[in-house]
């Protein structure tokens, strides 16, 4: 796994240059916003597996990044949810390098820039939701030119960005927000859906957040969660339990130790391996072949 993040690190300056410029998801204004904000970005004085970490706020313009795909021919793609318990993004360390990961693999990659921090008097998923299911429709609208496969296209996230993925995979056959254009006539369902140390995904007695309505169209999911992780243990063991008993296709890798918000990093635990059970996972359910 250490050889891994070094190679994501060594390759970020290039990644990042190879990314296209930012797409506004919502030229117009997206839904519900009445005053524009100064996205605000800062360095974290903690730091995960020895590297800072990138914080962004203030988000009322939500926009997509491509990463392509280095493969020839017709790419999967994933959309990339960053957490922060809706009052951030962790954009680089559960942005921007998941993005370069994914690339490795021959995945397009979309980073989601979606509304933070929470608004008053909305649902905390309220205008993220919006922007996640834009974002898929956005992608599989231009599919064609942006060599994507259609029927190849999933969502993951972290943390709160986990809650944002997985409700997204429950919620499209409801759009959050009114049609706009011929966008939001393409679907925005994903394929797939990888949660990574998700949050607020759980209920009391073993039940799961009324969000997440499942149902046959809920795409296979797969769950990454270590034991000490204290605070969202139970919303990906409720959250798992619950896709079982609708017989929705679902996995589980559940580590003893490594806690929360370690993203791809090096932290010295087992869990770090991660990413290599979800690269098997992508071939058994052929997104990469």
């Amino acid at each position: 796994m250490k050889h891994l993040f070094l190679t994501i690190m060594l390759i970020a300056s290039a990644a990042i240059l190879k990314a296209q410029q930012p797409i506004s998801l919502f030229p117009s204004g997206a839904p519900g916003e009445t005053t524009a904000m100064t996205e605000k970005s800062e360095i974290e004085g903690n730091k995960t597996g020895g590297e800072t970490v990138t914080r962004l706020t203030n988000v009322s313009n939500p926009s997509i990044t491509i990463y392509p795909a280095s493969a020839d021919g017709i790419n999967p793609a994933m959309i990339v949810c960053p957490g922060g318990g809706y009052n951030i993004l962790a954009y680089d360390k559960e942005g921007e390098e998941v993005c370069q990961w994914l690339n490795q693999l021959g995945i397009t990659a979309v980073l989601l820039k979606y509304r933070v921090p929470r608004r008053e008097g909305r649902a905390k998923h309220e205008a993220p939701l919006q922007d996640a299911q834009r974002a898929i429709s956005y992608v599989r609208h231009h599919s064609a030119q942006l060599r994507i496969d259609p029927a190849r296209l999933g969502i993951m996230g972290f943390s709160a960005g986990g809650h944002l993925a997985a409700t997204t995979s429950n919620s499209s056959d409801r759009r959050a927000y009114s049609t706009i254009d011929d966008i939001d006539k393409t679907s925005c369902r994903p394929d797939f859906c990888l949660l990574i140390y998700p949050a607020y995904l759980d209920a009391p007695n073993f039940g799961i957040a009324p969000e997440l309505t499942i149902s046959p169209k809920t795409p296979p999911t797969m769950m990454i969660q270590t034991e000490d992780d204290k605070s969202y243990i139970k919303s990906s063991i409720y959250y798992y339990n619950a896709l079982m008993e609708a017989g929705i296709p679902a996995w589980m890798h559940l580590y003893s130790s490594g806690g929360h918000g370690y993203g791809l990093r090096d932290t010295g635990v087992a869990v770090n391996q991660w990413p290599d059970r979800a690269e098997d996972w992508f071939r058994e359910i052929n997104i990469i072949r």
